[in-house]
């Protein structure tokens, strides 16, 4: 179910945003919305073609895992 958040802006910011919207012909919700997600998967450390080709990988998922596990065991030892 959709959340509402109240947002404050600055009056120019709000009109940025306002003629940026009723270009694309959208609601500003809409376009806050879609920026703000945008912006989150450039800033992401991995992109979503990379995770991709990281998963398809069965040995490194495998290698992943098992060192995941001795990692919570505590086995092993850290090398710098």
């Amino acid at each position: 179910m959709p959340k509402t958040i109240t947002l404050r802006l600055a009056d120019r910011v709000y009109e940025t945003f306002r003629s940026y919207a009723e270009a694309d012909n959208r609601p500003i919700s809409n376009l806050i919305e879609t920026a703000a997600l945008k912006h989150l998967e450039e800033c992401s450390l991995i992109s979503p073609s990379e995770m991709r080709s990281i998963l398809a990988d069965e040995y490194l998922v495998a290698g992943l895992k098992s060192g995941s596990r001795a990692a919570r065991g505590k086995k092993g030892r850290f090398v710098a």
